[in-house]
């Protein structure tokens, strides 16, 4: 099987994009493997430090080696907005595919130097065992936290210049890099928020490594199409899913009142979810 490096290098060249899911539980990591099997495509699944806290870090490497290794399927375990190198480099030492750094709260210099750190301990690992561990870095205003907000956020006109972001990669030597170029954590009531495709291809240009999309929850499909057009080759997506989630669960407990098989009354949100990975993958893959 191809590494998770291999797939990105194979989705940038076929100008389409690798989705990235985050999980809090068994449900939605089913949802997500269902859909991506269904369409053969690879997928990512993410785990933030919250929801790594709950569902338990070394309990997530071994599931989805498990599954990796029983089906031989292309599934990947990411450590999603890590914001400190101690716990970057935990994931790391359980066995996470990728991780991230999320420095975008610190100075573009402090941001610069502990990214550098992350990046030098994968890299050392990645000599001293083999593997092919990725280092992702962040940069610019995204929000944070799956947030629903009535306006877009005033911070989110604050976007990442290309010169900074040729800077940060070149300090860095991260091996993704994720831009701020108009998306949102979160959902949006009154407004949709746009990714700046012009933008993110003089990113890619002066960058010239994969570029990683988050905040992908509310945007439409020509913002994707788009955004993936001018360079992006992994989306993430997580407010969306947990919607769909809860409203499928909420539903499902008020239609069967009496019912207590814990697996009966959680299908329709496993279908809820399965529901949406399935689209968003057809969409990023340019699939009918």
């Amino acid at each position: 099987m191809k590494t998770l490096h291999e797939y990105i290098k194979e989705a940038e060249k076929k100008k389409v994009a690798i989705g990235h899911f985050n999980i809090s539980n068994l449900e939605a990591l089913h949802a997500i493997y269902n859909a991506a099997k269904k369409l053969n495509v690879p997928v990512i699944i993410g785990l933030s430090e919250g929801e790594e806290s709950f569902v338990d870090r070394e309990e997530a490497v071994a599931l989805i080696h498990a599954i990796r290794e029983r089906d031989n399927y292309p599934i990947f375990l990411n450590a999603d907005h890590h914001h400190s190198f101690e716990t970057v480099k935990k994931c790391i030492d359980s066995g996470f595919d990728t991780v991230i750094f999320d420095g975008t709260e610190l100075s573009f210099e402090e941001n610069i130097k502990i990214s550098k750190e992350c990046v030098d301990y994968a890299h050392k690992i990645n000599k001293e065992t083999g593997r092919d561990i990725l280092v992702e870095g962040e940069l610019g205003f995204i929000g944070s936290g799956s947030i629903i907000r009535d306006e877009i956020p005033e911070g989110a006109g604050v976007k990442t210049t290309p010169e900074n972001a040729e800077k940060f990669v070149k300090m860095t030597g991260i091996d993704l890099f994720a831009p701020s170029v108009g998306s949102i954590h979160g959902l949006i009531r009154h407004g949709k928020p746009h990714t700046d495709p012009e933008l993110i291809a003089q990113i890619k240009k002066v960058t010239g490594i994969p570029l990683v999309l988050h905040g992908g929850s509310g945007l439409t499909d020509e913002d994707f199409t788009n955004a993936i057009k001018a360079g992006i080759s992994m989306i993430h997506i997580n407010t969306e899913i947990r919607v769909a989630y809860v409203e499928a669960l909420k539903k499902s407990l008020i239609d069967n009142p009496e019912e207590v098989v814990p697996y009966k009354i959680l299908q329709p949100a496993v279908e809820a979810i399965e529901k949406i990975v399935e689209a968003r993958l057809k969409l990023f893959n340019n699939l009918e």
